[in-house]
């Protein structure tokens, strides 16, 4: 086994992609953003202390080029209605086709804050105390922001608790119920 924390980079990459993706909503931007992470990972490794948390200390990179990208971008021509975005994937048809569109929609419309608290807890599985320090708030905000956004979500997508969840994905099963062992049957 090698002491190079470099080495680690590589088993993060496809939880930085669906990070990262799931902050852009566009195949291309998230790649362009986990490419710049890992860039600026692998020349500030040296800021890296070795046996913490890798996968957080690269979500936190992540992030922060996220929002660096979303400042810079004011100056550029948005997708707002979605239409070039929608364009680049198709969903292959399942019976949990409506309700993923769903929640795409609904997950669309919290806010930053709550959408990235459910995107670290719910369904990257950091703990409460990880998600925090990556976002630079209490623990107690991190909770809160994490049940309004799942309440919201229900609302959004008009759920009862008694409703069963027909999803295909277990990230997002995860992200609505708060299990993070939630698995698709």
């Amino acid at each position: 086994m090698s002491d190079d924390p470099r080495d680690e980079i590589v088993e993060h990459l496809p939880a930085l992609r669906a990070f990262a993706l799931s902050l852009t909503r566009n195949g291309a931007l998230a790649d362009d953003m986990v490419q710049d992470s890992l860039v600026k990972a692998w020349t500030k490794i040296d800021s890296y202390q070795p046996g913490t948390n890798m996968r957080a200390w690269l979500f936190t990179i992540l992030r922060n080029t996220y929002y660096s990208n979303r400042r810079k971008a004011g100056r550029e021509v948005a997708d707002v209605d979605g239409i070039h975005t929608a364009s680049l994937s198709e969903k292959p048809a399942h019976d949990g086709r409506l309700q993923m569109n769903d929640f795409h929609i609904a997950f669309a419309k919290l806010n930053d804050e709550q959408r990235e608290a459910l995107i670290l807890v719910g369904a990257s599985g950091f703990s409460y105390e990880e998600a925090a320090e990556m976002c630079g708030v209490a623990i107690g905000t991190i909770k809160s922001r994490t049940n309004r956004a799942r309440a919201r979500l229900a609302e959004l997508m008009h759920l009862d608790m008694d409703d069963a969840l027909e999803m295909t994905d277990g990230a997002t099963l995860a992200v609505i119920s708060g299990n993070r062992t939630a698995s698709v049957g």
